[in-house]
């Protein structure tokens, strides 16, 4: 493995543990101001142990995020020091307000851990929306960077130099509201499944079944209206994407020819030499209406592209068809949820409702794993689209692939550690979660 090779490996698992336990960083702390509020609203004590012991997830993934997210921005620093030397002050405020709403989000959290009878029921309420509120705007700063990397903006490029920089300009770039609406939809339907998922499964096994089926409702509920909202922000993108970069649209939809009323492309596998996608599914004209609204619109293709800036178009273009295929099996559990919502109660009651939503528990994070693919490798050969090249970038110090090699041991450790933690937590609620009502009121 050469050190560009592994410079980009060791970003990629970063990246790729980070953006879970973000995700989950982010949501949680909704999905535990909803039970509270319930519990304040109602009185249900169930609720309250719900509360309590969604609230020690939330803390978990708070440390682990932390962890990640810090070795982040070291490896930005160590492996793309090119990149950061220039990037650095363009892009740097979403960065600096990312710090500020972390320490927010630290500060509430304490402030919501240490609270339980020492503030005013509504005040400790409040202090746990406001570790979601914090969290979620960390989240959307930080995609507002990486649309900067798409869509840079904020700066004037003149003879190699970065002049007239304009942070406000670079931070809302053209990219940021499509990336952060479909980024923000994305982990609320992959957190909202995994967790709808985990409850599920103790429903189906006779375990507490109250408390898990009142943190089943909570969970479906919030994954169901992110997964139906997904593919109306998915065409926002997609048209956003056709716009500033046709070579990843051309590279994610493996259109390797332009012409008008452009096919869209369903499964197959591109042969790259031959210019042509094999076993594949062709709708004619769909893929000009989804980049341009119009069935007749020229859509660009590789040809139009020069093989030195082309990205690779294997492995976006089955990344792109693993998440749309999971988004919508995702959104026709969805529908299958309101339904039974809404006309068909007795389907709330069935095992095989609860099965389905137990064979969703993985899907949500997969597709977002699936979707950054697409993001990052295709806007290959470009680390800032269009203006610095990936290789151009990286760190010239050798011996990178034994970094990589150390940090996959460390993340994996971290990971196995989060998951001894939080199968703790599950085996725990009959003993501390689930407890009788004149001893969880105590």
């Amino acid at each position: 493995m050469d050190d560009f090779i592994a410079a980009r490996s060791q970003m990629a698992l970063s990246l790729g543990f980070h953006i879970i336990f973000s995700c989950i960083g982010m949501v949680m702390p909704f999905f535990m101001a909803v039970s509270h509020f319930q519990w304040l609203r109602s009185g249900d004590v169930n609720y309250k142990n719900l509360t309590k012991a969604w609230s020690k997830g939330v803390a978990i993934f708070f440390a682990t995020g932390a962890v990640s997210g810090t070795v982040l921005s070291f490896e930005l620093g160590l492996l793309w020091p090119k990149f950061m030397e220039h990037a650095g002050p363009i892009f740097g405020m979403p960065f600096s307000l990312e710090g500020t709403a972390f320490f927010i989000e630290a500060i509430a959290l304490g402030f919501y851990l240490y609270g339980w009878g020492r503030f005013h029921p509504w005040f400790h309420w409040f202090t746990g929306v406001v570790v979601g509120i914090s969290g979620l705007a960390s989240g959307i700063l930080v995609v507002a960077a990486n649309a900067w990397m798409n869509s840079p903006a904020g700066f004037d490029f003149v003879n190699g130099q970065y002049l007239n920089i304009d942070p406000m300009r670079a931070m809302f770039n053209d990219a940021w509201l499509s990336q952060a609406i479909h980024m923000s939809l994305a982990a609320f339907a992959a957190t909202g499944f995994a967790v709808a998922g985990v409850h599920a499964l103790m429903i189906l096994k006779r375990r507490n079944v109250q408390f898990h089926t009142r943190a089943f409702r909570i969970a479906a509920l919030f994954a169901a209206v992110a997964a139906v909202l997904q593919p109306l922000s998915g065409d926002f993108s997609a048209k956003d994407v056709a716009r500033r970069q046709p070579a990843k649209l051309a590279a994610m939809e493996a259109h390797f020819h332009t012409e008008k009323r452009a096919s869209l492309v369903l499964g197959g596998l591109p042969d790259e030499q031959g210019k042509k996608v094999n076993y594949a599914i062709k709708i004619p004209g769909m893929l000009s209406f989804l980049a341009h609204g119009n069935f007749e619109q020229e859509v660009t293709g590789l040809d139009k592209i020069p093989v030195a800036d082309q990205p690779p178009v294997l492995v976006p273009h089955l990344a792109f068809q693993l998440m749309v295929g999971l988004g919508m099996g995702m959104v026709a559990l969805s529908g299958i949820y309101f339904l039974a919502i809404w006309r068909k109660k007795q389907w709330l009651r069935s095992n095989w409702l609860l099965k389905l939503f137990v064979a969703a528990t993985p899907a949500g994070f997969i597709a977002v794993e699936a979707g950054w693919t697409v993001t990052e490798v295709g806007r290959q050969p470009w680390i800032i689209n269009g203006v610095m090249r990936t290789a151009d970038a990286v760190t010239p110090m050798p011996g990178i692939a034994y970094s990589f090699y150390l940090f996959s041991a460390v993340y994996v450790s971290l990971s196995l550690v989060v998951i001894f933690l939080l199968y703790r937590q599950i085996k725990m609620v009959p003993e501390l979660y689930d407890r009788p009502a004149q001893l969880a009121a105590a």
